[in-house]
């Protein structure tokens, strides 16, 4: 009888733990879903001192990259060297990945709500199976169809929403969105064999090198170094933008990744476009109408039935 209650309190205390553990996964990703999403908010707050696009992704990397670049030396340190054919396709899909999707998604966010910004990239894996579908012959099955026609359609009433009310050049803004989100569904089809070979901390942090160098490349060629000298505001922004929202939530994804798997951590992501969606209320006094968290709620749906599928 002692055995079995001694038994019966381990087995307790076992489920106990793994519920802790769990919960604390959980809220790590959602923490850092959040931190990710606060990006646009971040990016919009920095616009206000007239800084454009190439400045304000340049001074992104420009304080990220030595995060990134530590945790590059390190694995260069203890994992085996790459071949030239892996050192081309991380060059290829960091430039894809990171430079160009990042540096779309900030000339976009000029144009549109961050409210909207963050709907549009949410369609990510939507692109991705659309993909995959087109090019590598994937089955979409009803399920999925019904899932990316959810999707669609609560993006179209935000972005309908946002074209009557943001001005002639929401069109322009959502394109140049969209461009970043089909990028980075690229990225992710592309990474995926890289990711085995070489693991996905080193995989970002080398991608994140090559993007970074792209970023800051792109600034001397196209802006004179004149630009460097920016209000105090500009540099403590584009420093939170760099640690909280770039490098932090890329650590948080992955931490979250090995304790509650990829699955549940992706659907703990479904969070980003909600609390874009308030923190602009309340930051950038964007307005928050019916038809926002309609299809707020009809994009995360969507999106909800396509990681359900997956899983």
């Amino acid at each position: 009888m002692t055995v079995a209650v001694a038994e019966s309190a381990a087995a307790s205390a076992a489920a106990a733990s793994a519920r802790k553990a769990f919960l604390v996964g959980l809220a790590i990703a959602v923490t850092g879903a959040i931190l990710f999403s606060t990006k646009a908010i971040v990016a919009k707050l920095i616009y206000r001192y007239n800084v454009d696009a190439v400045t304000l992704i340049a001074f992104r990397m420009l304080f990220s990259l030595p995060f990134f670049l530590v945790i590059a030396l390190w694995k260069m340190r203890t994992q085996p060297s790459l071949s030239n054919s892996e050192r081309g396709r991380i060059l290829v899909l960091g430039l894809l990945g990171y430079y160009l999707s990042s540096f779309l998604d900030f000339l976009g966010l000029q144009y549109i709500s961050a409210g909207l910004e963050r709907l549009i990239l949410f369609l990510t894996p939507s692109f991705v199976l659309l993909i995959s579908a087109l090019f590598l012959k994937k089955k979409i099955t009803p399920l999925e169809w019904g899932a990316l026609l959810i999707s669609y359609v609560g993006m179209l009433l935000v972005f309908v929403h946002d074209a009557r009310t943001g001005g002639a050049n929401v069109l322009l803004g959502a394109s140049m969105v969209l461009g970043a989100a089909v990028s980075y569904a690229l990225y992710l089809l592309a990474s995926g064999e890289m990711v085995r070979r070489v693991g996905v901390l080193r995989l970002v942090s080398y991608a994140m090198c090559v993007s970074s160098a792209a970023c800051i490349g792109q600034f001397f060629l196209l802006r004179p170094a004149a630009l460097l000298v920016q209000p105090m505001e500009v540099y403590w922004l584009s420093m939170f933008n760099a640690f909280f929202c770039t490098v932090l939530p890329v650590l948080m994804t992955m931490i979250a990744v090995a304790r509650i798997g990829a699955s549940t951590a992706s659907q703990a992501g479904m969070v980003g476009p909600v609390s874009t969606l308030f923190l602009g209320a309340m930051i950038l006094n964007e307005p928050i109408t019916g038809i926002q968290l309609a299809g707020t709620v009809l994009v995360l749906a969507g999106i909800y039935l396509l990681s359900r599928k997956k899983a």
